[in-house]
């Protein structure tokens, strides 16, 4: 059993020879798809912030939006460090994950850099999680699953402890960056389909990419626990994975019934939530759990930015346009 440390007989040092092969192409993968936020010009966005092409409800969608992430980018690249990196010590995963802790360093730099091009005090911009309750919920939700192993007394030493880092893992991966995330993209991608904020929208499009690899390494980082620890995974902690996903669900509903009034985008607070469910039936898919929901897609043409149903071919196929510049080509 070498991806946990309680295995004495795996040297963490040692990465040959290689253990994990999907843990390695993860880590390729995201090398090659290395960005920056200032290669994306912004004076566009500059000039419909000051003056009057957006409405006040697009206005609050994209203070909302930008003041999530900006908290929530943090929380994530604080448990790789500080929690998962100590208890997985297989070194190919632990390279993958000095790589995402790096892409969310790029994506704490991408709002910086929002920040100041569109002149927000930043106490106000990151002062989102004191102000609006549903976002410190859905953050609370999430740092509420890591209270065990972010105890400095945690160790990993019998099924109970696998069995608490599958939830952080769970809480971080899946909850966190694979429902969570999810309407605040299809919100900043729908502005950017009618010309508004697109040099955000574009900086959206990159964070997506790398998240759908973030949680494509967290999703076979759990199943390989899985595998190597099968009496953890018990019907009963299915079940009650189940409920943590459809709780989250229920509070990203409620964020983006509030972030997405009825006068924005053409389109009703709904279909963000249809669209919520739909990602969360995909990521129950993921961790071999039927479905809650049912629920189609409302959004087809996200499959423009990585549309779930085609997260790892998307990575394969577009990483020299992704390398070649600042501007996505699709």
């Amino acid at each position: 059993m070498p991806l946990l440390n309680h295995d004495a007989e795996h040297d963490p040092n040692k990465i040959l020879p290689i253990d994990y092969d999907w843990a390695r192409e993860y880590y390729r993968d995201g090398v090659a798809n290395n960005w920056v936020p200032e290669e994306i010009p912004m004076q566009e966005d500059i000039t419909q912030w000051n003056g009057d092409d957006l409405t006040d409800s697009e206005r609050q969608l994209v203070e909302w939006n930008l003041g999530f992430f900006s908290t929530a980018e943090s929380l994530t690249a604080n448990n790789i460090v500080l929690a998962i990196y100590e208890y997985v010590t297989a070194p190919e995963c632990r390279q993958y994950l000095l790589r995402q802790a790096y892409e969310e360093a790029i994506h704490t730099d991408t709002f910086i850099y929002c920040c100041d091009s569109l002149g927000f005090e930043p106490e106000y911009l990151y002062g989102m999680y004191d102000r609006i309750p549903s976002i410190r919920e859905k953050d609370q939700f999430v740092v509420d699953l890591t209270r065990n192993i972010d105890d400095p007394e945690f160790r990993l030493e019998d099924t109970e402890d696998v069995r608490d880092l599958l939830r952080d893992l769970v809480g971080f991966y899946v909850v966190m960056e694979g429902v969570f995330f999810y309407a605040g993209f299809a919100m900043m991608l729908a502005l950017k389909r009618r010309n508004r904020m697109v040099g955000i929208g574009q900086q959206f499009e990159y964070i997506m990419r790398d998240e759908s690899l973030h949680v494509g390494f967290g999703v076979d980082l759990i199943n390989q626990i899985r595998k190597e620890h099968p009496e953890a995974w018990t019907d009963e902690f299915g079940a009650e994975v189940r409920d943590l996903i459809e709780t989250a669900v229920d509070l990203e509903a409620t964020y983006a019934r509030e972030a997405c009034p009825e006068d924005v985008l053409g389109m009703g607070p709904e279909q963000f939530v249809e669209y919520v469910e739909h990602v969360a039936d995909r990521r129950l898919g993921q961790l071999d759990l039927d479905e809650s929901y049912g629920t189609d897609n409302p959004f087809p043409w996200m499959s423009e930015a990585v549309d779930l149903n085609k997260e790892k071919n998307f990575f394969e196929t577009q990483v020299t346009e992704y390398q070649s510049g600042g501007s996505l080509e699709w």
